[in-house]
């Protein structure tokens, strides 16, 4: 009818009247990577790249996670939040759970919290727990074993992203990475998404609400395989 503000829709189906002072909506989408997928939506393989579980226009990787590891990846249509996600000046927290071949020691905990020089330089200090065995879904590939050789979990959070970072720390303490999965990048958490799973979430993007601490609202579900049930390292 005449006089009625015009609205326009966002692609999650934010409601926004046009005639009524704008708040631009960042889209955010939490992915569960799978192994054995690249972290860009291109490559040589397509079947191995993002483009064959997320078909959102517009959005991008807010760093990244290597092929032969899994979990969290975030991206976003936003600059500024993928800025301050993935600029290492911003140290935004990221953790793994990591099983490695051998028993992990108080000895190597105290070396990983405290930093090791790597050949491209000293890491910053690290908080690092052990962890019981973690309920995750099976890899594909399956973890290869030596059975000779037992196994064990921690938990690693960095502040940093040197390449390959926490493979190469934990065998600088003698204990090899056998599977590697992100978990958490700043307040952000993998929660329940199975592999190939993905979750969409809208967050203003006024400069001091991009800030981690604030809680993003949940609005959409997606991603291929079983329901959604309750750098690079």
């Amino acid at each position: 009818m005449p006089g009625e503000p015009r609205d326009s829709r966002s692609y999650f189906g934010y409601l926004n009247p046009i005639d009524s002072p704008a708040i631009v909506m960042a889209k955010l989408i939490l992915f569960n990577k799978p192994f054995g997928v690249l972290s860009q939506f291109s490559g040589d393989e397509p079947a191995s790249t993002l483009s064959q579980f997320i078909s959102v226009p517009g959005v991008y990787p807010a760093g990244r996670l290597d092929k032969d590891s899994e979990g969290l990846l975030l991206l976003t249509n936003s600059g500024a939040l993928q800025h301050r996600i993935s600029h290492p000046r911003r140290k935004m927290a990221k953790t793994y759970w990591v099983q490695v071949e051998g028993e992990i020691d108080a000895v190597a905990l105290a070396r990983l919290r405290e930093g090791l020089m790597l050949k491209d330089g000293q890491t910053q200090p690290a908080d690092a727990r052990l962890l019981r065995e973690p309920d995750l879904w099976p890899r594909n590939p399956p973890v290869r074993f030596r059975k000779q050789i037992p196994t064990s979990w921690m938990e690693i959070t960095l502040r940093e992203g040197k390449n390959r970072q926490v493979r190469r720390m934990t065998a600088a303490v003698g204990l090899p990475t056998l599977r590697l999965v992100r978990i958490r990048i700043g307040p952000w958490e993998l929660g329940s998404l199975h592999p190939g799973q993905w979750r969409a979430l809208e967050l203003p993007e006024e400069e001091e609400q991009l800030r981690p601490n604030k809680k993003p609202q949940k609005t959409s579900t997606q991603g291929r395989g079983r329901a959604d049930r309750s750098a690079s390292a």
